[in-house]
């Protein structure tokens, strides 16, 4: 069980009796630990489904899940490997019905919030909802409802907004439906004032050990204080010098609160690295040293010296573009120290920034040079126009008081129900306050609406009554496949995908996506890995239970093979991965650290002391700094450009002060990328001269 974990790493497995809080140093085997921790509970004598493993993404779950069995086999499907989510809806499924919530309560998406949200404001402007949405997303993420937030309101748009919130929070008891922060919010409510909820599930699970631990916010942490209980039987494995996302609530608060809530905490650090140089992680210790520590942590590596980090200075982003794709170019010829004496692949580079709308002129770059490449954090499969009309359909069946999905199927494909009708059905059902689809078979609807259309309502609710039956009765992949083909040929789905496109090619694709959406269903429905429990099923599922869980999966295939493609990636969703040649470009004042301020006493420029909140960010985008030096393993080039675009203006640029912070030898840090195109060139050069003499009779 033990083999080739360090002491550090041994320590915190084998410590089982009490709350463990591991500060798991970049690449210094965190997810090892956990694994090997499961196996060593088990061990011990707890059962495997009391144990609770929880992630942050359904990707970093799969990754788990598949680690676990490589050590325990069969067990690992008992043990429960989630979400924070997920397992949130697992407590409301289970008990919601203590806050009047029903089993099969819809989970609304976010453009799904932001119709409600306009509803609740009187506003036609989606960029005003979206507005509220994520101040109420905060407030949510404290723990305040809409009475707390007014109550605290500083100003009047905050008061406005409170309101809206009311109205928000009446509309989702309505529609018998919850947003994502409500799977962290009602699950807590239901802890907190519950006592019989939460002594069952301190009773369901035995120890609890939570990934990136430093992402917490507020609600989680208290949440997870409620399922341990007094007995603090967890795990916290996380890395302060890693908290990159307090925009959306994520507080290092938690960390802080730990050894006080919990006074026999047990600290142990892990502080060797296994992925990268020694001379990568001098640079990331050297820039993450200014920020204040929480516990102080130095990593090392034993993978040698490596090549020095190198600092590429550009005219402007184009150039910028042009010299990562030669960086590329050269080490994958050879021609390079970093490349030498091995051919690299594609998929070996990451091109990190700190922002969406810098992807640009590399994606052209490595157009030019015909190079292939993703975009890592574009949209997502389950975000399709197509798919989300499917996944309406399916959160109606399960959950019949959901109108914003009543609202979605009804015209996706249109039914000869026009706007007119379901204003009309609209009015009625509030006045009733019944939701739209109670609404079309009270006997009082022919007083609100025509007879004509009457009928074509009656005709949609006895269509989705007979499908959600059918559904509930769907069992196994292939009835599964069979339902969903006979369903989209009876509302014409493909037909109404071409008529809606003007492009073919377009319509075909989505066409396509439909199809894949089918056969990722099906194979659910045959016992595949069911991402709301954490669980794999043994025995088939309905199509109506996999439906259910289809609001928390965020790809559409998380074990898909890994392509051999550069990688783009900002550096927020480069977390948690690595590449053995990473290039950290646009590492600019204004862009990384992000601008701070509008002049320079509030960007942290100017001599005199920042304020509290202007520290606070600069602290962060110095951690951000250090999650983008540390994803890579063998070499890094830093870029800054000495101008910029600014609307349709070039202005004057500055490098990055974290570029100091990094403290390199200046002899070796600065590249020159007129050298190595010129050994690039001779290599070349040298390489045809041969072939030609080869080919010589």
């Amino acid at each position: 069980m033990s083999s080739g974990l360090n002491l550090a790493q041994l320590d915190a497995v084998n410590y089982v009796s009490g709350p463990c809080l591991v500060l798991a140093g970049a690449g210094s085997g965190k997810t090892r630990v956990i694994t090997h921790k499961i196996q060593r509970l088990i061990e011990v004598g707890v059962e495997p489904q009391k144990i609770a493993a929880i992630t942050f993404t359904n990707k970093a779950a799969t990754e788990m899940r598949e680690r676990a069995k490589g050590l325990i086999g069969k067990a690992a499907k008992k043990v429960v490997i989630c979400t924070f989510h997920a397992l949130g809806v697992r407590i409301m499924r289970e008990d919601g019905a203590v806050l009047g919530l029903k089993p099969q309560f819809s989970i609304l998406d976010a453009d799904d919030v932001v119709s409600i949200l306009k509803d609740c404001g009187g506003s036609t402007d989606s960029a005003t909802a979206r507005q509220w949405q994520w101040t109420i997303s905060l407030w949510k993420n404290m723990g305040l409802n809409a009475a707390q937030a007014a109550a605290q309101a500083p100003d009047d748009n905050a008061r406005v907004i409170a309101r809206i919130m009311a109205l928000y929070e009446e509309r989702l008891t309505a529609y018998q439906s919850v947003d994502f922060d409500d799977l962290i919010g009602l699950p807590l409510k239901l802890l907190a004032e519950h006592e019989e909820v939460r002594a069952k599930w301190q009773k369901t699970l035995a120890h609890v050990l939570v990934d990136e631990y430093q992402d917490t916010n507020a609600t989680q942490y208290e949440v997870l204080k409620h399922i341990v209980g007094e007995r603090g039987c967890f795990t916290a494995v996380g890395d302060d010098d890693q908290s990159i996302y307090g925009w959306r609530g994520a507080t290092l608060d938690n960390l802080k609160r730990l050894p006080q809530d919990f006074p026999n905490l047990k600290v142990i650090k892990l502080e060797q690295n296994y992925r990268s140089t020694s001379a990568i992680l001098r640079a990331a210790n050297n820039v993450i040293q200014p920020n204040p520590k929480l516990f102080p942590k130095t990593l090392f590596s034993e993978l040698g010296e490596g090549e020095p980090v190198r600092v590429v200075d550009a005219d402007n982003e184009e150039h910028e573009a042009e010299r990562a794709v030669a960086r590329i170019q050269s080490i994958r010829a050879g021609t390079t120290t970093e490349g030498a004496g091995q051919y690299r692949e594609f998929k070996d580079f990451a091109i990190l920034y700190r922002a969406n709308h810098m992807a640009r002129p590399f994606e052209q770059a490595l157009r030019r040079a015909q190079m292939p490449y993703k975009v890592s954090g574009g949209q997502s499969f389950f975000d399709k126009a197509e798919i989300k009309d499917l996944c309406a359909w399916f959160r109606l069946w399960i959950n019949n008081d959901d109108d914003p999905a009543f609202l979605r199927s009804v015209t996706s494909p249109k039914r000869g129900i026009g706007h007119q009708t379901l204003a009309q059905l609209g009015t009625f059902a509030t006045q009733y306050k019944l939701s739209l689809f109670e609404a079309l078979f009270a006997s009082s609807l022919p007083s609100a609406v025509s007879t004509r259309a009457i009928g074509s309502l009656h005709e949609f609710g006895r269509f989705v009554n007979d499908l959600e039956h059918r559904a509930r009765h769907t069992l196994g992949k292939e009835a599964a496949l069979a339902f969903l083909t006979e369903w989209l040929k009876d509302i014409d789905y493909e037909k109404h995908l071409y008529d809606g496109e003007d492009n073919e090619k377009v319509a075909a694709a989505r066409w396509t996506n439909v199809l894949e959406f089918c056969d990722w269903m099906a194979g659910r429905c045959g016992g595949e890995i069911d991402d709301a429990s954490g669980a794999q099923a043994s025995v088939s599922k309905s199509l109506l239970e996999v439906a259910q869980t289809i609001s928390l999966i965020s790809t559409l295939n998380e074990r898909e093979q890994e392509q051999n493609v550069v990688t783009l990636s900002t550096l927020h969703a480069s977390k948690g991965l690595e590449w053995p040649h990473v290039m950290l470009v646009g590492v600019n004042e204004g862009l990384l650290p992000f601008k701070l301020g509008d002049d320079n006493e509030h960007s942290g420029l100017s001599d005199g002391p920042m304020s509290e909140g202007v520290l606070q960010r600069l602290q962060e985008e110095r951690r951000l700094m250090y999650v983008g030096i540390t994803r890579a393993q063998r070499s890094l080039a830093v870029s800054w450009t000495r101008r910029r675009k600014k609307g349709r203006e070039m202005v004057a640029a500055l490098p990055s002060r974290f570029i100091t912070e990094m403290a390199l030898d200046k002899s070796t840090a600065k590249e020159d990328p007129r050298e190595k195109l010129k050994a690039l060139r001779a290599e070349f050069a040298k390489r045809a001269a041969d072939a030609a003499a080869v080919a010589k009779p």
